[in-house]
């Protein structure tokens, strides 16, 4: 809706209107007036030779006194009369009214000058009367000097005449140029309108809107991103168990990474007092994590953990761990069990490779007291979990000091699960048959009060790891964090430009440092033949390949062992989790050259031996890319990925990477030449591998 203003009255736009009329009335009346002056000096020149014809009259014989006395009479007379014509500016004021008229002038202003001509006609007649007596008598005693004056004046004549005829030429000039430029103002000044349209449509530049981040998150704790120049040894990070750190060199560890060098003694401070209670009696804060794949996080929260349970008398689930795949649970309760034992600390995995019945009986046994717990350290998958804990008898999280949450940004997008909720309200849920005994009881946290301060109560800490940990104040809202802590490795890093300049180059994400980056531009017929070129020609060997979907990594499967001269196989949800097992150990031992796998393998396992990696089909998110290329470059080695992007692909797979702040991706075409040798045998697979399909279908309608 436009708003308008209305002039009813005469303001200051006719004001100013009105001034700028006069002033060019004004302007054109000057020059009329050198114009009228002009013709004045002419009238004067004419009179001259006149006067000069008349003297030499008078002096002929007969009459010489007499002429001479009317020479000088006529003289006097004539010159008064021009000094009159000067004085009197009837020509001139008729002009000035005739501009005025022509400027645009008010019709008030002309009676005014009208009137004062018509007054000052008359006294202007008789003081020409008494001026010529007087002047007369002055001329004759003056005759000689005026003699001389005209010779001066004769000189001064000549000189304006040419300055009047080169302003004469530069007025005409001037008024054929004048109504021109009027002419174009008045087209682009439009007319004043009584309309007035409030508001300013000035074009403004549009202020980028800078994200409002909590301090936890706008000041985070950093962490460095070279692993192998900030290795700390194990000795000099603070109170670790002198038990702990025997097994630590029993397995080879004689120095701790960045990220675990500043999480373990941050995770360690938080039970300073025990596991039933925080520092000085309150709550502990909330740790997040954001380091890059292969930095060492699983041991990062392994190694606290087990020591402050080492003094735990009763078996209860003290610490769970939460992962979003099996094979990640899998490699983590295996560190878990390096870790604990010897200790008396019960390590159970609950991923639903065993059937239901048994997972019960690991987890809990029924006396004749109750149901006692069997398990300190619960590691699991969310949708396992949460069958536990509704259907479990006996199972209980009452007792749990730290929930741990590995890969938390795939959690916090899977929340529709509602499992990390389930968990939280299991924990502060009262146990049946309590009674009125409320020590150590958990009740959900608030103020603190005189009241909640009368017992002790066992904290909940929430641990939260993650390669690509989301920024988003929103999503980490979901997780009721508590004065959380942020140890991160992104962060802006300045490059030197040469001479002293130095840019920042901001990242959102952190790639491991060993790890280069490749993209191959291909169309969707040349996919195949760049995998086989990749293995034969260049012999790549350890090599990790990744599809979007579990049928197009059977295919794919299906065609490379059809060619041949490759060992291949492939890692998906079709097989079962021994055949996974098995797979795994034998790429691990260099036995399989080419391992074809989904998704399910980029998410936190470690896997030994990677060399290559190859993005088979473009991931279409930038944390699907991070977890892929993160399988090799793992703990400071080096390592390659390729990509393969198909052309139509290439643009938003560059401004995918760029957005995300990883500009160090190379472009690596492959020549058509070199994939000729390949076709004949190639065409020959596709043929096999048409065949195979169809038996496959056969098989599954039987």
């Amino acid at each position: 809706m436009a708003l308008f203003c209305i002039n009813r009255y005469g303001g200051d736009e006719e004001q100013r209107d009105g001034a700028e009329a006069e002033n060019r009335a004004r302007v054109l009346l000057e020059r009329l007036q050198q114009q009228a002056r002009a013709r004045q000096l002419k009238k004067r020149e004419q009179a001259q030779p006149e006067q000069d014809g008349g003297e030499r009259a008078g002096a002929g014989p007969g009459g010489g006194k007499r002429k001479r006395n009317q020479g000088s009479e006529g003289r006097p007379r004539a010159q008064a009369r021009g000094k009159l014509e000067e004085k009197q500016p009837r020509s001139s004021s008729e002009e000035r009214a005739g501009s005025e008229e022509a400027a645009g002038g008010s019709t008030a202003c002309k009676r005014k000058r009208e009137n004062r001509r018509k007054s000052k006609a008359p006294q202007e007649r008789t003081g020409t009367d008494s001026e010529e007596d007087t002047k007369q008598q002055e001329n004759r005693s003056n005759l000689k000097s005026s003699k001389r004056k005209k010779r001066d004046e004769e000189t001064e004549a000549a000189e304006t005449r040419k300055k009047e005829d080169s302003e004469r030429a530069e007025g005409n000039q001037s008024t054929k140029d004048e109504p021109s430029i009027a002419a174009s103002e008045e087209e682009a000044k439009p007319p004043p309108s009584s309309l007035v349209v409030l508001g300013d449509y000035d074009k403004k530049p549009v202020q980028k809107v800078q994200p409002f981040l909590p301090q936890w998150l706008a000041q985070p704790k950093l962490v460095q991103k070279r692993i192998k120049d900030n290795l700390v040894p194990v000795g000099d990070v603070p109170g670790i168990h002198p038990r702990l750190l025997k097994k630590l060199q029993m397995n080879g560890i004689q120095s701790f990474f960045p990220v675990q060098a500043e999480v373990i003694p941050a995770i360690l401070q938080s039970a300073s007092n025990g596991y039933l209670m925080g520092q000085g009696g309150y709550r502990p804060k909330d740790i997040c994590v954001s380091a890059p794949t292969g930095s060492g996080k699983t041991l990062s929260f392994v190694i606290p953990i087990v020591q402050v349970l080492l003094d735990r008398v009763v078996c209860q689930v003290r610490a769970l761990v939460v992962l979003p795949t099996k094979e990640l649970a899998q490699q983590v309760s295996k560190v878990f069990n390096i870790y604990t034992d010897g200790t008396g600390l019960k390590v159970v995995l609950i991923t639903g490779q065993k059937s239901f019945a048994k997972e019960q009986e690991m987890l809990v046994q029924k006396k004749v007291t109750g149901y006692c717990s069997l398990a300190d350290i619960i590691v699991a998958t969310p949708g396992r979990l949460t069958d536990h804990i509704n259907q479990t008898p006996g199972f209980s999280l009452t007792q749990l000091r730290f929930l741990i949450v590995d890969e938390a940004d795939r959690m916090i997008d899977d929340m529709h699960q509602n499992c990390l909720n389930q968990i939280v309200k299991a924990a502060f849920q009262m146990e049946n048959g309590s009674g009125s005994n409320t020590l150590f009881q958990r009740t959900k946290p608030g103020p603190i009060t005189a009241a909640s301060s009368c017992y002790p109560q066992i904290p909940l800490q929430k641990l939260l790891f993650s390669a690509t940990l989301t920024q988003d104040p929103e999503k980490l809202q979901q997780l009721n964090l508590f004065q959380p802590r942020l140890f991160t490795s992104v962060y802006s890093e300045k490059k030197s430009l040469g001479e002293g300049a130095e840019t920042e180059q901001d990242t959102k994400y952190t790639l491991p440092e060993g790890l280069s980056q490749c993209y191959v531009p291909c169309d969707l017929n040349s996919k195949p033949l760049l995998l086989l070129h990749f293995m034969l020609t260049m012999k790549f060997s350890r090599v990790l390949c990744f599809t979007n979907s579990r049928e197009a990594s059977h295919r794919l499967f299906l065609l490379v062992q059809a060619f041949g001269r490759i060992t291949v196989a492939e890692f998906s949800s079709r097989l079962s989790p021994n055949e996974r097992q098995r797979t795994m150990k034998e790429f691990e031992q260099g036995k399989i050259q080419l391992l074809i796998s989904t998704d399910a393998t980029a998410r936190g396992i470690d896997i030994k031996g990677v060399n290559y990696v190859i993005n088979y089909d473009a991931p279409q998110f930038i944390r699907t890319y991070i977890h892929r290329v993160g399988r090799t470059a793992r703990a400071g080695e080096v390592g390659v990925a390729f990509s393969l992007v198909l052309r139509i692909q290439e643009r938003r797979f560059l401004r995918m990477l760029k957005d995300a702040g990883i500009r160090d991706v190379k472009k690596h075409p492959v020549k058509g030449n070199s994939l000729k040798p390949l076709v004949q045998q190639y065409e020959e697979a596709l043929c096999k591998l048409e065949k195979t399909v169809k038996n496959e279908r056969a098989q599954k309608r039987a």
